[in-house]
């Protein structure tokens, strides 16, 4: 974990949030700046820059894909749609340097984003 790192922050329960999933591999929690009606982040434990880092993704990719739709079907849009995005880079608009997904839905997606 990074100790400036406000996502490794809120893995450790540095800073509170209400989290949605918190396993060994990741927490999950809503967006404090919701770009749709359902915007939720699920952030591994393990301080990971960006998915082009080169590290072990054995058991937290499969951790990630089963708290996405966990959270999809507990915040009603498994059915209806959603999005899944990961930002790599300042100019996909990764924001925090730390690998996170995003899960939005509730309202219809635009194609193509951005």
């Amino acid at each position: 974990m990074s100790a400036n790192c406000i996502f490794c922050k809120i893995a450790k329960k540095e800073i509170p949030a209400q989290l949605l999933v918190d396993n060994e591999h990741l927490v999950a929690l809503d967006d404090t700046s919701p770009k749709a009606p359902i915007h939720t982040l699920v952030i591994p434990k393990e301080h990971v820059t960006s998915i082009m880092d080169d590290f072990d993704g054995e058991q937290l990719y499969p951790a990630i894909f089963r708290a996405l739709q966990k959270i999809a079907r507990d915040k009603g849009v498994s059915e209806t749609g959603f999005r899944i995005i990961v930002n790599a880079g300042p100019e996909a608009g990764q924001s925090v340097d730390h690998l996170h997904f995003h899960l939005m839905g509730g309202r219809p997606m635009k194609w193509p984003p951005g």
